[in-house]
C-alpha cells in the first residue's frame, strides 16, 4: 500500500517502501518534430523589437525643436506598440510548435505582462504625438485633441486604443474575478479589431507611408500573424472536429464533485497527444456550447479514446457531470509543454495537489523508469479530496513506483511540503526533476520549498491551472 501521510500520523513520516512487480510504463506517442525552446523565441522577439527600433532610427531626423522631439519620441513609441500588438496576437495564436515548446501558461504570463508594456506604449505615443501637435501649431491641448480626431486614421487609431483599454481593465486579477468568461472573451475579441484599426493608423504615419519596402514588410508581419491566428484557431479545430468525430462516450463518478469524461472518436492517435498535455474542450450542448474549458488529458491515448477528469468548481464544470453519452465534442490542442520531453534526470518527482493531480496522473503511468526513479507526492486536506487513488495505487503496484499522500490541512501547524519534509520523504531529492501541478497557492509554497530543499529553479517544471 501507498504511505498515506497525515498530521495525526506523523512522526517526520514514516514511508513505507513499495515492493512491487515491474512492468514497463505505456508508450509515449511520437512527439512534434518541432518545438520553440522558450529562450529561442524570447531572443526573436527582442531581435525584431531591435529591428523596429532600428527601422526608427534610420529614418529619425535629429532637431532641437521641440515639436520634432515630441514627433520622433511618438513615432518610436507607435512603431514599437505596433510590434508589441503583434508579438501579443502571435503568443495566442495556438501555433503547435510555440505551445508544445513554451508551455501554454508561460506564453499566457508573457501575455499579460506584454499587454501592460503595450498598453504603456500607446499611450506614450497618443500623449507624446498629442504634444508634438499642440507645440508645431501652438494651440492648447484640448484644440490638438480635437483637430486630430478629425483625422479618419487618428479616430480609427483612438476607437482602437479604447478597445486595447478595456481588454487591459477586463484582465486585471480584481476585474476578471467579478466577470463572466464569456464577457472577458467577446472583449477580448474585441483586441483583434483594435488591432486591425491601429494597422490603419499605421499605414498613413510618416514611418511607413514613404517608404515602399517598408510598407510592404509591415503589412507582411500583419498578413502573417493573421493567417496563423485563423488557421490554428478556426481551421484547424474545424478540421479536427470533422475528421475526429469525437464524442461523449461515458461519464464517470470518480469521488465527491468529481466526474471523469471519456470522449471517444476516429483515429484520435493522429491528434499526437502526449501525457501531461490538455485541449480546450467545447461539448456542444446547452450551457456549455459556448465555452472552450481547458482540461488536461487524466490518462494515456487508449483505444480512440481521451478522457479528461473535472471537479466542479464554477458553474461550467458543474454541468459537465449531466453530459449525456453521444454529446458532440469539439477538441482544440493538444496544447502545453509540461510533458517527458521537459525531463533532464533519470529520476523524477511528481508533485500533485488536489485536482492537479490529473495530467501527473497520466505521467505517472508514462514516464520511463526504473523501479524507484519516479516518485508521486499527492497533497490534499483529506482523503476525500484524493482524486483517481486506487488507479494510482495500481501503477505504483505495477511499476514500483513510490506514492505518498500528504494529508492534512493547509493552515495546520504542520507542513507536508516544507523542505525537511520533502526530503526525509524523497531523500536524494535535489537529484531530480520534479513536475508540480496544483492549485496556485499551493504551487508557490511548494516551489519556494523544493528552491530550499535544494533543486535547482531549472529542474522545477510547474503548470498552473483554473478549470472554473
Amino acid at each position: 500500500m501507498p504511505d498515506v501521510t497525515t498530521e495525526a500520523s506523523h512522526p517526520l513520516y514514516s514511508p513505507l517502501p513499495v515492493e512491487l512487480s515491474e512492468r514497463p510504463p505505456a508508450e509515449l506517442p511520437p512527439a512534434p518534430v518541432l518545438r520553440f525552446a522558450p529562450e529561442r523565441l524570447r531572443n526573436g522577439i527582442a531581435a525584431g523589437a531591435g529591428a523596429v527600433a532600428l527601422l526608427w532610427g534610420v529614418q529619425a531626423r535629429p532637431s532641437a525643436r521641440l515639436d520634432a522631439f515630441f514627433a520622433t519620441g511618438a513615432h518610436l513609441t507607435g512603431l514599437l506598440a505596433g510590434y508589441g500588438v503583434l508579438v501579443l496576437l502571435l503568443l495566442m495564436a495556438r501555433v503547435p510548435a510555440v505551445e508544445h515548446g513554451v508551455g501554454a501558461d508561460r506564453l499566457a504570463r508573457w501575455h499579460a505582462l506584454g499587454g501592460r508594456y503595450v498598453l504603456g506604449l500607446i499611450g506614450a505615443h497618443a500623449l507624446l504625438a498629442l504634444c508634438g501637435y499642440a507645440v508645431h501649431t501652438r494651440t492648447d491641448l484640448v484644440t490638438a485633441t480635437g483637430d486630430l480626431l478629425a483625422y479618419g486614421a487618428i479616430a480609427a487609431a483612438t476607437a482602437g486604443t479604447g478597445l486595447f483599454v478595456a481588454v487591459g481593465v477586463t484582465s486585471a486579477r480584481a476585474v476578471r474575478r467579478r466577470v463572466r468568461h464569456e464577457t472577458w472573451r467577446a472583449v477580448h475579441l474585441g483586441a483583434l479589431l483594435a488591432a486591425a484599426l491601429g494597422f490603419v493608423h499605421q499605414l498613413a504615419g510618416p514611418d511607413l507611408a514613404g517608404g515602399l519596402l517598408t510598407r510592404w514588410l509591415w503589412s507582411m508581419a500583419h498578413g502573417t500573424v493573421a493567417v496563423l491566428l485563423v488557421w490554428y484557431r478556426l481551421v484547424v479545430p474545424v478540421r479536427a472536429a470533422l475528421r475526429h468525430d469525437l464524442r461523449v462516450a461515458e461519464v464517470r463518478d470518480e469521488g465527491p464533485g468529481v466526474v471523469s469524461v471519456l470522449v471517444r472518436g476516429r483515429g484520435v492517435a493522429h491528434l499526437r497527444a502526449e501525457p501531461g498535455q490538455f485541449f480546450r474542450w467545447r461539448f456542444l450542448r446547452r450551457g456549455l456550447w459556448a465555452t472552450a474549458l481547458p482540461f488536461s488529458l487524466s490518462a494515456p491515448v487508449r483505444d480512440d479514446t481521451l478522457r479528461i477528469t473535472v471537479k466542479a468548481l464554477g458553474d461550467h464544470t458543474r454541468r459537465i457531470r449531466r453530459l449525456r453519452p453521444g454529446t458532440r465534442v469539439l477538441a482544440a490542442g493538444p496544447f502545453g509543454a509540461f510533458t517527458a520531453h521537459l525531463r533532464t534526470r533519470r529520476k523524477v518527482l511528481l508533485l500533485a495537489g488536489g485536482v492537479g493531480i490529473t495530467p501527473l496522473r497520466a505521467l505517472f503511468e508514462t514516464l520511463p523508469g526504473a523501479p524507484g526513479d519516479v516518485t508521486l507526492l499527492y497533497r490534499a486536506s483529506d482523503e476525500t479530496g484524493l482524486v483517481l487513488r486506487a488507479e494510482l495505487e495500481t501503477i505504483a503496484r505495477e511499476r514500483q513506483a513510490a506514492l505518498h499522500f500528504l494529508l492534512g490541512p493547509s493552515d495546520g501547524a504542520f507542513d507536508p511540503l516544507a523542505p525537511r519534509a520533502l526530503r526525509h520523504l524523497v531523500p536524494d531529492l535535489a537529484t531530480h526533476d520534479v513536475y508540480l501541478c496544483g492549485p496556485p497557492a499551493m504551487s508557490r509554497a511548494a516551489t519556494a520549498s523544493l528552491l530550499r530543499a535544494g533543486v535547482p529553479a531549472s529542474r522545477i517544471h510547474s503548470e498552473d491551472f483554473d478549470h472554473a
